[in-house]
């Protein structure tokens, strides 16, 4: 069993550098899966993970942050679960963020074929390269 298939989601992996997020939201391209949009930029990392991942849910719809944490832990729970079927075949490093763009409050089954959906959107656009 290879580190991407025990369904973890460490610290390593976790995208946090500021200047690779402005970097990531300039020049990166995305990806919609209605209510989840993936943003991604192929780049480099120091360490050997496949790819650094950061969730973002929007103050605007949520205003209290118990409503935002949430959301936040369904989406990082979806990744952690689904990424190992999709990022296993990935050759080059990536970075990403996956924005929350739903108005209403979803639940752990629509978050989760959302994050499907918007994985296999991003192979197949990167596979045509």
């Amino acid at each position: 069993m290879t580190k991407l298939e025990r369904h973890t989601y460490p610290k390593k992996e976790k995208l946090k550098s500021k200047k690779l997020i402005d970097r990531l939201f300039a020049e990166g391209q995305s990806v919609s899966a209605y209510p989840l949009r993936l943003v991604y930029l192929g780049t480099t990392f120091d360490d050997k993970v496949v790819a650094k991942t950061g969730v973002s849910v929007s103050k605007r719809n949520f205003k209290t942050a118990v409503d935002r944490n949430r959301i936040k832990r369904l989406l990082r729970e979806a990744y952690r679960l689904n990424k190992s079927m999709f990022f296993n075949n990935l050759t080059t490093q990536h970075a990403f963020m996956i924005l929350y763009i739903g108005k209403d409050k979803p639940t752990f089954v629509q978050v989760e074929t959302s994050m499907k959906r918007l994985f296999e959107k991003f192979s197949n656009k990167v596979s045509e390269k």
